[in-house]
C-alpha cells in the first residue's frame, strides 16, 4: 500500500452508516444477536430478537455506551 493509498484510506467508505447497507434489511447475524444478549442482560434491557442486520448494530452502539463496552475509556468488562 503506497503513501497516498494509506492517506485516501481514513476518507473511504470502508465503515458504512448501517441505514446504507445492501444486506442492512436481513435478519441479524448469529453474532449479532449473541452481542446482543449480552449487552442488554448487562444494560439491563429487553431484547428485540426480530432486529435487522442494521437496527442490530445500531442496537450494539447504544447498548455500548450505556455499559462501558467497547469503548477504549470504558471499563470494558
Amino acid at each position: 500500500m503506497d503513501k497516498q493509498t494509506q492517506a485516501d484510506a481514513q476518507n473511504s467508505n470502508m465503515v458504512k452508516d448501517p441505514k446504507n447497507w445492501t444486506t442492512g434489511d436481513e435478519p441479524m447475524t448469529g453474532a449479532q444477536k449473541s452481542y446482543l444478549k449480552t449487552l442488554s442482560e448487562e444494560a439491563h434491557e429487553d431484547l428485540d430478537e426480530n432486529l435487522t442486520k442494521a437496527e442490530a448494530s445500531e442496537r450494539i452502539n447504544e447498548l455500548q455506551e450505556k455499559t462501558g463496552r467497547g469503548q477504549p475509556d470504558g471499563d470494558g468488562k
